[in-house]
């Protein structure tokens, strides 16, 4: 059985493409277009409650029962549960592999968010808030950075952390980050770019 990815081209669902191309798990592409309010019907609602991208239904879901999860986090977990990957298997690495997940979902994507947010898409110019923002994403570049410094990927191995991280900085552009500043970053984005299954996984449902 395939599994049903709903999702649009923002970094938060671009994780759960590459996690999906990663672990070569087969999948078919419902693309729900935020821009249009699709997130809002009522289909859609049953799967995801928060009215949010991206969700995931899968018919092969623990003890053969259908399951649908709406947070991209969890899906990720669950990903790694089901397949084995990009989980480490030692109690240490394991639970720094949440830490960093959680450290994604909490900073180095809300905050971004709101960078991009105000420098790119508000309706008007808010000075305080693209300085607060501006502010906020060098410091979790730093963050980043100082992670990365003797480490080729956010813990001893590539995990979902890293497959999670990574479709937020790859619009560090948006966010006024250039990676020339922050080289740790800077090369762990270039190691994870040239993986085949991260380019797939980033054109899902469509390049931007």
């Amino acid at each position: 059985m395939t599994i049903a990815l709903y999702t649009w081209g923002t970094p938060n669902g671009r994780k759960i493409s590459i996690a999906l191309d990663e672990m070569e798990l087969p999948y078919t592409v419902h693309p729900i277009d935020i821009g249009k309010g699709e997130q809002f019907g009522e289909a859609f609602s049953r799967i995801s409650p928060s009215h949010k991208i991206p969700a995931i239904v899968d018919e092969d879901g623990p003890e053969r029962d259908s399951i649908s999860l709406f947070e991209s986090g969890a899906i990720l977990i669950y990903l790694a549960e089901k397949t084995g990957l990009f989980m480490p298997g030692g109690a240490v690495a394991r639970l720094q592999t949440f830490d960093w997940l959680m450290w994604q979902m909490g900073g180095f994507g809300p905050m971004l968010g709101q960078a991009h947010h105000f420098r790119r898409f508000a309706k008007r110019e808010v000075p305080y808030a693209i300085e607060r923002y501006n502010d906020e994403a060098q410091r979790l570049y730093n963050v980043l950075d100082a992670r990365l410094s003797g480490r080729e990927f956010l813990v001893d191995e590539y995990t979902i952390a890293d497959i999670a991280t990574f479709p937020w900085a790859a619009r560090h552009e948006w966010h006024g980050v250039n990676l020339e500043d922050f080289p740790n970053v800077q090369r762990w984005y270039e190691s994870l770019a040239a993986r085949p299954a991260v380019q797939s996984g980033m054109r899902v449902p469509f390049l931007n």
